[in-house]
């Protein structure tokens, strides 16, 4: 499981003394234990969850990092990339852009979509078939012109 290898990391890193990695795979794990909890019952998260929550902390690094370097502060850019490095080792190697369009295209024609109505059910859809692989924006801008032309 993800999360193990996660704990697993954490104590290498404390043996190390690799601050950054240490707090932000600290911050990992308490995201994922507050999952399990989250709701109203406990329960176990599959690897696609925990690859789903790494991905949504990574995609906050690397706004935080623009928002940073927006406002002239270059360390602190740079520290919330170095930390979106750390999480991006624990997910999926992202899909090109052939590959994003084919699983789009794919996605499309399996739920038989062709109108602009169906553009929530589509993207459900899309991103289903895509799963971290890429991102949201992304794939909704290729599922809008899919349904508008």
């Amino acid at each position: 499981m993800l999360a193990d290898q996660i704990q697993t990391d954490l104590t290498a890193a404390m043996k190390e003394r690799d601050e950054l990695k240490l707090s932000v795979l600290r911050m990992a794990l308490a995201a994922v234990k507050e999952a399990k909890v989250s709701g109203d019952e406990v329960r176990d998260l599959s690897d696609d969850d925990v690859i789903a929550l790494l991905s949504k902390e990574a995609k906050r690094r690397e706004e935080a990092a623009e928002a940073f370097a927006a406002g002239g502060r270059e360390e602190s850019a740079a520290r919330e990339l170095a930390e979106r490095d750390v999480l991006a080792a624990y997910l999926p190697a992202p899909a090109s852009d052939e590959e994003i369009e084919a699983l789009v295209a794919e996605a499309l024609a399996e739920g038989g979509f062709s109108e602009p109505s169906q553009m929530g059910l589509a993207m459900k859809a899309a991103m289903a078939k895509v799963g971290g692989k890429a991102d949201g924006k992304k794939v909704s801008a290729l599922v809008k012109a899919r349904l508008a032309g």
